[in-house]
């Protein structure tokens, strides 16, 4: 059972930060899913792929792993690009885009 440990990414439809502090272990799935013939829905009999567990920090969740005996990995926190902008900007004399209208 091999289990991944990372730190979500923002959501597409927020702006903010929010719930992307939480370290999280999720399980990798043992089996591959299959699409049922009747109704073309995908199923699996794994629920393991079901379980997410959130930590406060990567230590805590690699102490998880190690004391219950899961293999895991660690995939490193990306880093966050900051695009400071200011509407001023779109007025400026040198802009790097002209004016199209």
């Amino acid at each position: 059972m091999l289990a991944r440990i990372f730190k979500p990414a923002k959501n597409a439809m927020q702006s903010g930060k929010a719930k992307t502090h939480v370290w999280q272990l999720e399980f990798a799935p043992k089996a591959p899913r299959v699409s049922d013939p009747l109704m073309g829905w995908t199923e699996t009999t794994d629920t393991d792929g079901l379980i997410r567990l959130s930590f406060e920090t990567r230590d805590e969740a690699i102490a998880y792993a190690v004391k219950r005996g899961i293999a895991f990995e660690v995939i490193p926190e990306p880093e966050h690009k900051l695009n400071i902008k200011a509407y001023a900007d779109n007025f400026a004399f040198n802009r790097r885009q002209p004016w199209t209208h």
